[in-house]
């Protein structure tokens, strides 16, 4: 197998990979806010999933965690919040974790630093039954 027919391969395992992670349809992301901070740029996504996707600074050793600073929450929709708990750091702002993003074209929407990564969480809407998240 070629490098071209290698990277052939790879592309449509990771297209099969997002079709199964979205259901077979595509994410859209609707642009809510960002908290540039300390040379970072942590952005709060809503997505047609009734999923946020939150980008934040990477977390060390953790993969499907981001760092946010607290003020982020402010563009959150109204009467929703986040659908996982939020761990405080002690330094104004939270530790999150979710789902990795691993949608190509979901990612190419976003800008995101070396230092940032981004996970989609679930959207809790005011009165829903079982809400856990804090913030």
């Amino acid at each position: 197998m070629t490098d071209i027919e290698a990277c052939q391969k790879m592309g449509e395992w990771q297209e099969n990979q997002s079709n199964i992670a979205t259901g077979g349809d595509r994410m859209e992301l609707r642009f809510l806010g960002k908290q540039t901070q300390g040379g970072g740029s942590p952005t709060l996504f809503a997505t047609d999933r009734e999923t946020y996707i939150v980008q934040g600074w990477k977390v060390p050793e953790e993969t499907t965690s981001v760092e946010i600073p607290k003020g982020l929450l402010r563009f959150l929709e109204p009467d929703t919040q986040l659908g996982v708990p939020l761990q405080d750091t002690g330094r104004d702002s939270y530790i999150l974790a979710g789902a990795a993003v691993l949608d190509h074209e979901v990612i190419m929407q976003m800008d995101i630093p070396g230092h940032e990564t981004c996970v989609e969480v679930g959207k809790i809407r005011e009165g829903d039954v079982g809400a856990t998240a804090d913030g």
